[in-house]
């Protein structure tokens, strides 16, 4: 009865310790409409925690407190023939996030595909003019390269290949040229092939829920330590996010860099050659062989293809929807492997260096020829 009689009385007084510091505006009231402060237009959260914010979100902001600094914003002004065939400038938007302190950015390929001029704008709106280094078509990744003005924030690159479905991950870029936005999700799968607009398969890529969309391409997935684990790329679906895109692995973008490394800093050797693969009903349109090949449309001066004798397009015709460069050299073979897909040449020109020497099988004027190239540096816009 005794130890009853405490608690009843420990009761009371908690009872009226409530109703008195409640009255009094010291305690927090739940439940009921919120009473704003005298003169007030609003009213104050009732519990204030550290800014309302929960661990995941400090997270969120931690990570792109320091991310968004290495993030840039790439712009490529890319010359097309327009329907009258003059040469007209266009401007294609994408993102990038440096890796150095010495300028060095990784990019999607496609990002700065048949750039005449690249132009990098920082978080701060500091602009530079960017050089391509090295492009790795085959995993659509790119190397290029600012002089930087002084010190760089850049990103350290995780691994890969330890990342589980299910693990948080964070998207910066600039969607539709939306600069520094921050989306965040799951990785929703991994090892996904998918085809480009090209058509050419990009494999074991990371997909995520986060929002990925067009001016994304290029920017860094990051986990929740903020280390980049990926490159964000392709989104499916019609142009906008559906909850589905794609990034690659960052561990092809390592290899990469360490080719462009061992290189002692030197690009790819290239053939020098811009065009289009071809096959089947195309090709017997343009009246080659069926089983197709690499159209060449142009072939940069001095280039390894150029000293060889490759003969670019002499016109061009609108075949459907389609425009094409006619008349040029028919690559159908390197080194007796078929050119049977887009990404074809950048794949099997990837473990050669320069001064290699490889042999072409060449359809042109109704022949078939063989043509031997002593491979080079080229320009960096050509294969």
């Amino acid at each position: 009865m005794k130890a009853l009689r405490v608690i009843g009385v420990a009761a009371l007084l908690a009872a009226a310790f409530v109703l008195i510091t409640s009255r009094a505006g010291l305690w927090p009231r739940h439940g009921g409409n919120p009473v704003p402060a005298k003169g007030a237009l609003w009213s104050d959260p009732e519990i204030g925690r550290a800014a309302g914010l929960s661990s995941d979100e400090v997270n969120n902001i931690e990570v792109y407190r320091d991310a968004h600094l290495a993030t840039v914003f790439i712009t490529s002004t890319v010359y097309r023939r327009d329907f009258f065939f003059d040469i007209v400038p266009s401007k294609e938007t994408g993102s990038g996030f440096l890796v150095n302190a010495d300028g060095l950015i990784v990019t999607n390929n496609h990002v700065i595909s048949g750039s005449q001029k690249l132009e990098v704008t920082m978080s701060d709106q500091t602009r530079y003019t960017a050089q391509i280094v090295d492009r790795d078509p085959y995993n659509d990744l790119a190397l290029i390269r600012i002089s930087p003005k002084g010190k760089l924030q850049f990103l350290r690159l995780g691994d890969s290949d330890k990342i589980q479905v299910g693990q948080k991950v964070l998207a910066i870029g600039n969607p539709f040229g939306l600069s520094g936005t921050l989306t965040t999700g799951i990785v929703s799968s991994l090892g996904r092939n998918i085809r480009d607009e090209g058509g050419q398969t990009l494999e074991g890529m990371i997909q995520t829920d986060a929002a990925i969309n067009p001016g994304n391409s290029g920017g860094p997935l990051l986990d929740s330590n903020g280390t980049v684990i990926g490159v964000n790329t392709a989104i499916y679906g019609p142009g906008g996010n559906i909850g589905i895109g794609f990034a690659m692995p960052i561990n092809r973008a390592k290899v990469m860099m360490d080719g462009f490394q061992s290189r002692g800093g030197k690009g790819r050797p290239r053939l020098g050659v811009n065009g289009l693969y071809v096959a089947g009903d195309l090709a017997e349109a343009l009246q080659l062989p069926r089983e197709g090949g690499f159209l060449v449309y142009e072939v940069g001066a001095g280039t390894p293809a150029a000293t060889a004798g490759i003969v670019p397009a002499r016109r061009w015709v609108y075949i459907g929807n389609a425009e094409v460069g006619i008349g040029g050299d028919l690559i159908m073979s390197i080194d007796g492997q078929k050119v049977d897909r887009g990404d074809a040449i950048a794949r099997l020109l990837i473990n050669k260096k320069s001064g290699d020497a490889i042999a072409l099988k060449i359809f042109r004027q109704g022949r078939v020829i063989d043509v031997k190239v002593n491979l080079g540096q080229g320009r960096e816009e050509t294969l």
